[in-house]
């Protein structure tokens, strides 16, 4: 009996690693994808001019990227496992053609040090809601309310214009995407938990997709807040 309850126990938990390590590749992935896109863009001047020179198209895209988060987030049960990889993949490109503009205003240095101190936060976060025996749901409610918080100050700060702002904005927004990353990572663990035994492969693949697009918009805005803090600019 003893032996029963320990290789489901082993069972259990190769089902997990595996779903988990699925989530972090396709994570990786997209983020290979948005970068890939960023410098490319970053690299053809006639591109700068047409995306960055063109407000209808910036904004377009701005919006077609709202539009893919929220069509993989709500509607990823009705779709092809095929479908949402590619809307996933497609969505990493795009987002990397309007980050190309992070890559104009700061040094490739600064961007790069940024890169490597982020992913090491995101690495250790990341772990630690994987591994702590804490519920993290009250924390996850907590720095979804502040991330609304901070977004209503982003929106205000752009009519007054505030340098100080901006700075708290910027480690908040920090503060609060090392939370939501904890959080996400322990609520996939979860997931693969207390899934069912013997789930299709194309059901797996989309839970794994959509780990994937939860955990990757955690890196990206943890990034861009960092930027603001450590980045050095052009100018």
């Amino acid at each position: 009996m003893e032996r029963s309850v320990s290789f489901q126990g082993q069972q259990t938990q190769v089902v997990v690693n595996s779903f988990i390590r699925s989530v972090y590749n396709w994570m990786a992935i997209g983020l290979g994808l948005t970068g890939f896109a960023a410098f490319y863009v970053a690299s053809s001047r006639s591109l700068i001019e047409l995306i960055f020179g063109n407000q209808i198209i910036f904004f377009g895209l701005i919006i077609g990227e709202l539009a893919l988060v929220y069509s993989i987030s709500a509607r990823i049960e009705h779709m092809k496992a095929s479908t949402a990889t590619a809307l996933f993949a497609f969505y990493s490109i795009l987002n990397g053609v309007t980050l190309a503009s992070v890559l104009l205003v700061y040094t490739m240095s600064s961007v790069a040090s940024t890169f490597f101190i982020c992913a090491l936060t995101f690495g250790i976060t990341s772990v630690f809601g994987m591994v702590t025996k804490k519920d993290l749901t009250g924390v996850g409610q907590f720095m979804f309310m502040g991330l609304i918080g901070i977004i209503v100050a982003s929106l205000v700060n752009l009519f007054i214009g505030s340098s100080g702002l901006n700075m708290i904005i910027s480690y908040l927004g920090v503060f609060i995407f090392v939370g939501l990353t904890a959080y996400d990572t322990q609520k996939l663990k979860h997931m693969a938990l207390t899934q069912p035994a013997g789930l299709d492969a194309a059901v797996l693949r989309k839970g794994a997709i959509l780990g994937a697009l939860t955990l990757y918009l955690d890196f990206i805005n943890m990034f861009l807040f960092m930027l603001r803090i450590f980045g050095t600019s052009r100018d």
